[in-house]
């Protein structure tokens, strides 16, 4: 697969909530940088964030490819109904790093966490 084709199915892989597949797409010592979750392995991401979740719609909105790099920014919204019934709706960029094999080794999420943040917070409570 290309790195575009793995970058659309990583959209339907976190809508759909498919945890051990998601992890797949990662190298074993990948890590994902989140504002809310922090920075941590992709594995403890990934279960950590279903965990919280009852229901993810992404809308895709671009792919964006250096020419002859290793990243992919990804631009979409994602509407989030977390555990609580609470929904968040913000678009969000992931830049995603891959190795030669097309494995992501790095993601970092870029996004506005002014709501998400306290709702987050809540669920620890």
């Amino acid at each position: 697969m290309t790195k575009k084709e793995i970058c659309q199915q990583y959209i339907q892989l976190l809508e759909k909530g498919a945890t051990a597949q998601l992890i797949d797409l990662f190298t074993e010592n990948a890590i994902v940088d989140s504002p809310i979750y922090g920075l941590m392995p992709a594995s403890k991401f990934y279960r950590n964030l279903a965990s919280d979740t009852i229901n993810s719609e992404l809308k895709l909105l671009g792919i964006f490819e250096e020419n002859d790099g290793d990243s992919i920014a990804l631009y979409f919204n994602f509407k989030w109904t977390l555990k609580t019934n609470q929904l968040v709706d913000f678009d969000v960029v992931d830049i995603i790093k891959f190795d030669d094999q097309h494995k992501i080794i790095h993601l970092k999420i870029i996004y506005d966490t002014v709501v998400a943040r306290g709702l987050v917070k809540q669920l620890a409570s």
